[in-house]
């Protein structure tokens, strides 16, 4: 086999919302200068312009393992080892078909390909358990030897075993590709979950999780009309906001916890909907529309608590897409601009994706991927297990 590019890596996530698998083939220069991870970014542009996303692509989940793996998210399936083992390799081979995929799309051969970085399925997150832990599914040994491509996998764990949250892993290369020296902006995911990199012109990088975002909404919109997700807001337009619901759901403990704080599916979940809505004879319609006031209220809530100066807020993952969402965060952010990242170059659908690709670089680099300031880690650490093809 020749010997690998060391410009191509590809990157494989399923986000909380595991509406698919994200496949980002991604090209970086072969000699990369490092650049701190905490501000001033001197080079930032410089550095944008050595990450391209060649490829990018989303594959569905075999409907019957997605639904597993989202009971398993939400806490609601209770499982033997021997099908945690089986769920383990049967992710890991999605993700390695993913890439196969991909590779034949983009033209190229997995002797190409200097690494694939794998976040895996996460199926819990504990950070603030008597022994903290994170787990994410997809056994990188048969990421690799499926592959026939070098696996690095497992991102999360070192971080908690560290002290940190393990999450969000992005603020690191969203600070590599976004920062500006002229204003202070915030990089907005809303995926399942919505989480926040805040980006100053001077200081530390930070970023923690906000709340639910897609996962509520796609839950609810698929219970009440059979879509995976509320194309263009139109179900939530259709309804009105009931306040008093609002303010339920709104007075769970945990929006109120400060940063450093990350959550997932068994956090936010249908069940924990439900049991604020109660009995209670709301329209469909007008839950989802609450629903989507409570990401908006929380996302703005925790920016104007944090970074109240912020400028402009970057925006990807799947809630890009949902022109309702964006102006009701909009609404709630008088003065700040909030645009999708595409307008600075990177693709919001493979935003995630091309960060696990970057991350893997840092990995075999011997470079730390996480940011103390933001999971609150007792220190910079490399991440991830590196699996040899």
């Amino acid at each position: 086999m020749s010997t690998p590019s060391a410009s191509l890596y590809l990157g494989l996530i399923s986000g909380t919302s595991a509406d698919g698998i994200d496949a980002a083939l991604v090209r970086m220069a072969q000699e990369q200068e490092q650049i701190p991870l905490n501000p001033p970014f001197s080079k930032g542009e410089e550095q944008r312009a050595r990450c391209e996303l060649v490829l990018g692509r989303t594959y569905a989940w075999d409907s019957a393992l997605r639904e597993r793996l989202i009971a398993l998210g939400q806490g609601q399936d209770t499982v033997s080892l021997d099908a945690i083992g089986s769920l383990d390799v049967q992710v890991a081979l999605a993700f390695a078909e993913a890439a196969a995929r991909l590779l034949r799309e983009a033209d190229v051969t997995p002797a190409q390909v200097r690494a694939i970085g794998s976040h895996g399925q996460t199926v819990r997150h504990r950070p603030e358990a008597e022994f903290p832990f994170t787990w994410q599914l997809g056994d990188g040994n048969a990421i690799a030897e499926r592959s026939g491509i070098a696996t690095v996998a497992d991102f999360r764990r070192r971080d908690v075993a560290a002290g940190g949250h393990g999450a969000p892993l992005m603020p690191a290369f969203h600070a590599a590709m976004l920062h500006s020296d002229r204003e202070d902006r915030a990089v907005l995911n809303l995926g399942g979950i919505a989480n926040f990199t805040l980006l100053p012109r001077v200081g530390d990088v930070r970023g923690f999780d906000t709340g639910p975002a897609n996962a509520l909404l796609d839950a609810w919109c698929e219970r009440h009309i059979g879509h995976a997700f509320d194309a263009d807001g139109t179900f939530a337009a259709s309804g009105r906001v009931d306040e008093a619901l609002l303010t339920r759901l709104l007075d769970d403990a945990w929006f109120a916890l400060p940063p450093p704080k990350s959550t997932g599916r068994e956090q936010f979940h249908l069940e924990w909907a439900q049991a604020r809505i109660g009995d209670g004879a709301f329209a469909p319609q007008d839950v989802q529309a609450t629903l989507l006031e409570l990401t908006a209220a929380t996302v703005a809530d925790a920016l104007l608590a944090t970074q109240p100066q912020t400028r402009r807020v970057l925006v990807c993952g799947g809630g890009v897409r949902n022109p309702v969402l964006l102006a009701r965060i909009a609404a709630r952010l008088p003065g700040v601009a909030v645009e999708s990242t595409a307008a600075y170059g990177l693709d919001p659908d493979f935003v995630e994706a091309m960060g696990f690709a970057w991350l893997a670089r840092e990995t075999l680099a011997g470079r730390p991927g996480n940011l103390p300031s933001v999971s609150g880690a007792k220190g910079p650490r490399v991440l991830g297990v590196v699996y040899p093809a």
